[in-house]
């Protein structure tokens, strides 16, 4: 009987061995296939290639079709040496355009027994569209008083410190820095690496300030993404194939210096968002606090998510169906003279916080640190992001549910030529 048992052993493990060894000189051929069949499907679903340029008249990740993940983060400069500073930027700009074109490999003849001058999180994955932006914030050109890099003389007018808005409660850790980096891309662990690997690049040079992922609701960059709050966000919105909207309200013009003219200016913000106290309310508050229809976007009144706002039509009482204080009529260029932004938003969830709530019986909670990665570009933001929102941050219905936590106003230079690097026009 035991000889009959170990029969079977060794016929099994036999088995075992065969069919393990014919599974795995399947899995490259496996692994092509899936691969083939995530990028048809990516290029069919988005309608975009895996890469986007680096190199450009303007940078990429401004009017680039928003992606599924971001990371920003802020660096502050710890070297006064102007060299150290171009340096810098010399370093980001080569690594930025290298990771933008293709995923990274591990060299074949690298000493395995020494650290690998790649960490390995993005071996075999696709770029994934990828992009990575990058801005100059006040501090950088006058720090208190001090010109570090011989720089001050080079300061656009627009680049001013946001002023403080009703209901602001900034961390100053989570606010303002020298440096912006900001890497978008379909798969977060893409945009990851990318913001590490220019970290580590900034050793000695810069430090890590505060930083931010986030995400975005919907599979399409034809659709407007939906938020944490269950609306879409951003219907209204600049179209970035529009030259004659983008010259006008996003790229920076004569008006600017010119090693900022074809470039932009970006203010961020994170805004907690109140989600469980937002989920309590009844769907026609909602509604009527965003001006517009959960479920299809659409204005009040309207069947259609791109259908005219309507800001004059009145109902039985008298009111406007549209409330003049709901956030789509506060933000609407129609009562903002015109004025226009290019929204770039993501949603963001950190875990869990304890906050003092912000109405009745205003106790200690334990809830989630999430909301909105507010993000936008204009041509001037005295003109664009200030004025509107100085009106909004007094009498948005939106603002009970919402605090702005942090954020910072960067500019954000033209694009490069290759054998350039980003901001090079600033040295003269």
């Amino acid at each position: 009987m035991t000889k009959i048992i170990d029969k079977i052993h060794n016929v099994n493990r036999r088995n075992f061995l065969a069919r393990a060894t014919l599974a795995a000189a399947a899995i490259p051929f496996a692994k092509d296939t899936l691969a083939a069949t995530v990028s048809k499907t990516v290029h069919t679903e988005a309608s975009c290639p895996d890469t986007e340029s680096f190199w450009g008249k303007h940078q990429s990740g401004i009017a680039t079709p928003i992606q599924r993940s971001t990371y920003f983060i802020a660096f502050d400069m710890v070297s006064e040496k102007r060299e150290d500073l171009i340096k810098l930027l010399r370093l980001w700009t080569d690594a930025a355009a290298k990771m933008s074109s293709g995923p990274a490999h591990f060299d074949p003849k690298a000493d395995l027994n020494q650290p690998s001058r790649e960490s390995g999180a993005t071996v075999g994955l696709a770029a994934s569209r990828l992009t990575i932006t990058f801005g100059f914030g006040p501090s950088l050109f006058d720090k208190k008083g001090v010109d570090r890099f011989g720089l001050a003389k080079q300061q656009p007018e627009a680049l001013v410190d946001l002023p403080h808005f009703a209901g602001d409660q900034l961390v100053p850790e989570h606010t303002g820095g020298d440096l912006s980096v900001q890497a978008c891309a379909d798969d977060p662990q893409v945009v990851e690496y990318a913001v590490r690997k220019l970290a580590k690049l900034a050793a000695g040079i810069a430090e890590m300030r505060w930083a931010q992922m986030g995400f975005t609701g919907g599979y399409k960059p034809s659709e407007t993404p939906r938020n944490q709050m269950g609306f879409k966000d951003g219907t209204i919105n600049i179209d970035t194939k529009d030259a004659t909207a983008m010259n006008k309200f996003v790229w920076v013009g004569a008006e600017g210096p010119s090693w900022l003219r074809d470039g932009s200016y970006m203010v961020i913000r994170p805004i907690r968002i109140s989600l469980d106290h937002w989920d309590d309310m009844k769907t026609s508050f909602q509604e009527e606090t965003v001006g517009r229809q959960k479920i299809t976007g659409a204005p009040i009144g309207k069947a259609h998510e791109f259908d005219k706002l309507d800001l004059t039509t009145a109902d039985k009482y008298g009111n406007t169906i549209t409330a003049e204080n709901s956030h789509a009529a506060m933000s609407a260029p129609e009562n903002n003279d015109g004025a226009e932004i290019l929204r770039r938003a993501f949603s963001y969830d950190n875990g869990i916080t304890k906050i003092a709530e912000r109405w009745p019986p205003w106790r200690q909670v334990v809830t989630f640190d999430a909301g909105l990665l507010f993000q936008c570009y204009q041509r001037d933001p005295r003109t664009g992001f200030i004025k509107l929102f100085k009106k909004m941050s007094q009498i948005d219905m939106l603002n009970q549910f919402t605090t702005h936590v942090g954020g910072g106003l960067f500019a954000c230079p033209p694009g490069v030529k290759p054998g350039e690097f980003i901001g090079q026009g600033m040295f003269g």
